[in-house]
């Protein structure tokens, strides 16, 4: 059995200060430990994939990340490991516990998973050992996961049994997180005719988010590649998979990268699929993030099947989750009042848009790391 400490002391010599994740009995101590300490930052994720991808916003800033899940949990990370941080080849350290490990006694609803988790990792391409146990072991494992994360810039997952870390008790209470009362405002009082297209909505946003100074990251689907269509920048991130979690990407790099205005272009059906990480991004989001969801009420490039968006108020919906300004309607002046705003916290901008795209789009001749790796020259960081 080791120490909270002296896992979570021995990363932090290695760069490892951002911890994000979904809390296991198993991870309490290690929770506990990173809450208490300031210098280190503990993100309570709505689910573990988000978890996953808000560390991989945070490494792609230049801040080196931990996600912490329960493998009953791993089925919901399975979409950001294979087409986010595989795809760009992001690197994380990922600790997993092992509830119903063979042999092990446990509740009902981790016999299965308990089987196959090792097998899960396998599957994922995600190289795996158990979790140290003696403190002399940690800087050795520690050593082979930064060693196999530098060579292939992909994740490496520890495993962690019953028992393996002593107890650390909570010093603080609150997450002292901020409670916001933001603003809601609708920008125009009459239905635009015809809503802009997507296009013009994606000009509007280029227009306004300067290159030096902004970072764009498109969700996957037609709003990439139409971004990358209309002018293939270097402050441009195009989702390229692991839908909904655009939002959650920007979040651990806002966090990162506090000079830069981080812009998140999403779509209706994706914020749908994670609208729990609207919770997320209200309680810490800071000042340099803008939500963007333009909304067409469709599934576009699957063949434009209806969502469930024709009723839904995302920006009343972003206000009660503490977004410090949320704004709704069909009017470009909707994008300008988020991107220029000067309210505390995340800038929400819920904008009606018309379906179909651009003739001819094309697909991203860049490939997702070679986008990834112009992206962090042009910021300044490094993994």
């Amino acid at each position: 059995m080791i120490e909270a400490e002296e896992f979570v002391e021995a990363a932090r010599a290695l760069g490892y200060g951002t911890y994000a994740g979904v809390p296991c009995s198993f991870l309490t101590p290690f929770i506990n430990y990173v809450i208490n300490d300031d210098r280190l930052s503990y993100i309570s994720s709505a689910n573990e994939g988000d978890a996953l991808a808000t560390a991989c916003g945070s490494a792609i800033g230049g801040r080196r990340a931990v996600v912490m899940m329960q493998n009953s949990g791993l089925g919901n990370a399975v979409s950001p490991i294979t087409s986010l941080s595989y795809v760009f080849r992001i690197p994380l350290l990922i600790i997993c516990t092992h509830r119903g490990a063979p042999g092990v006694h446990d509740e009902p609803q981790h016999e299965l998973m308990g089987q196959i988790t090792n097998e899960m990792f396998d599957l994922m391409r995600v190289p795996r050992e158990t979790f140290p146990m003696h403190a002399q072991d940690i800087p050795q494992v520690l050593q082979r996961a930064r060693d196999y994360m530098g060579r292939e810039r992909r994740p490496y997952g520890l495993i962690m049994q019953k028992g393996t870390v002593d107890r650390h008790a909570l010093k603080k209470t609150a997450l002292g997180l901020p409670a916001r009362a933001g603003r809601l405002l609708h920008n125009d009082t009459q239905r635009r005719t015809p809503r802009l297209t997507r296009r013009e909505a994606l000009w509007h946003i280029i227009s306004l988010t300067p290159l030096a100074d902004t970072i764009v990251i498109a969700t996957t689907g037609y709003t990439g590649r139409e971004l990358y269509a209309i002018d293939d920048r270097a402050n441009q991130l195009y989702m390229v998979g692991s839908m909904g979690c655009a939002s959650s990407l920007g979040l651990g790099l806002a966090l990162a990268r506090p000079e830069k205005k981080v812009v998140v272009v999403d779509g209706d059906g994706a914020a749908l699929m994670r609208m729990g990480n609207l919770a997320t991004l209200g309680a810490y989001g800071p000042d340099n993030l803008v939500h963007i969801v333009l909304d067409n009420e469709a599934h576009d490039s699957t063949g434009a099947q209806a969502t469930v968006t024709a009723g839904v108020g995302f920006a009343p919906i972003a206000q009660a989750c503490g977004y410090g300004l949320s704004v709704s309607g069909e009017e470009p002046g909707v994008l300008v009042r988020a991107l220029q705003a000067d309210d505390s916290g995340p800038k929400f901008a819920h904008l009606k848009i018309a379906t179909g795209t651009i003739e001819d789009l094309p697909r991203p001749k860049v490939t997702p790391p070679q986008v990834l790796d112009r992206l962090m020259s042009h910021i300044g960081s490094r993994f």
